[in-house]
């Protein structure tokens, strides 16, 4: 894929844009990364854990699956949830930040020979008269989202160190088929370590806006029995 261009309406006055969904538009993925500005309305449909790069570095994801390749989440052309997370639904677009020292502020780009890119068909970005289209206006909301999220995650994380609040953890579920699930190599919020965190941690977390993330983190793990539903039930089982 070339690197994005600048968005204009002069030159991109007809591009569309695909809203569907599908394994050939890159969508059969089991897992997504995600950031800290989702986390509230992805908890209530997904779960939330961490993983480790190579170099040790934390970042959050949703499971979307437990097979390679599978996404649950996934029905026909369809993404049945009611929040997308934001690397998804922003499409073929993507933030440019000028260089170290250069003048500007962050625009939006956009990769032309992206699969979700139409000059005949999908949602349109640019009105007749040159202004943005809701859709363009929503694609901006979630860049914003991904920008803001890569400011703020690596000082969560810290905070979180700071509180030994991480643990490394298996995630397993049984089916009542007899089979049996499991997602390993993940991280999470310690239950019983939030629980023990005393006044002046708490305060730390709170301070901030951290504690709250936590609390989102540690609920979407309840989401894991919805996530082997959809399993099930993509798989014809009960």
């Amino acid at each position: 894929m070339s690197d994005p261009v600048l968005l204009n309406n002069v030159d991109h006055h007809d591009l569309r844009i695909s809203t569907e969904y599908g394994p050939e538009l890159g969508d059969a993925v089991n897992q997504m990364t995600v950031f800290v500005t989702e986390f509230e309305a992805l908890s209530r449909e997904y779960v939330i854990v961490f993983r480790r790069d190579a170099a040790g570095a934390f970042r959050a994801v949703v499971l979307l699956g437990f097979a390679r390749d599978e996404n649950l989440y996934l029905q026909g052309q369809s993404w049945d949830a009611r929040t997308i997370p934001a690397l998804v639904a922003r499409g073929p677009f993507s933030i440019g930040v000028p260089k170290s020292g250069d003048a500007g502020e962050p625009m939006i780009h956009v990769a032309l020979d992206h699969p979700r890119v139409s000059r005949d068909k999908g949602r349109r970005i640019f009105l007749d008269h040159g202004g943005n289209a809701p859709y363009l206006d929503y694609v901006a909301g979630m860049l914003r989202s991904i920008y803001a999220g890569t400011k703020i995650g690596p000082a969560m994380i810290e905070a979180f160190d700071a509180a030994d609040l991480l643990e490394p953890a298996t995630l397993q579920l049984d089916a009542p088929d007899g089979r049996s699930f499991t997602v390993p190599d993940v991280w999470v919020i310690s239950q019983a370590r939030f629980a023990a965190l005393d006044g002046a941690q708490l305060a730390r977390l709170n301070e901030g806006d951290f504690l709250r993330c936590a609390v989102w983190l540690m609920s979407s793990l309840g989401n894991l029995s919805t996530l082997l539903d959809r399993k099930l039930a993509r798989d014809g089982g009960s």
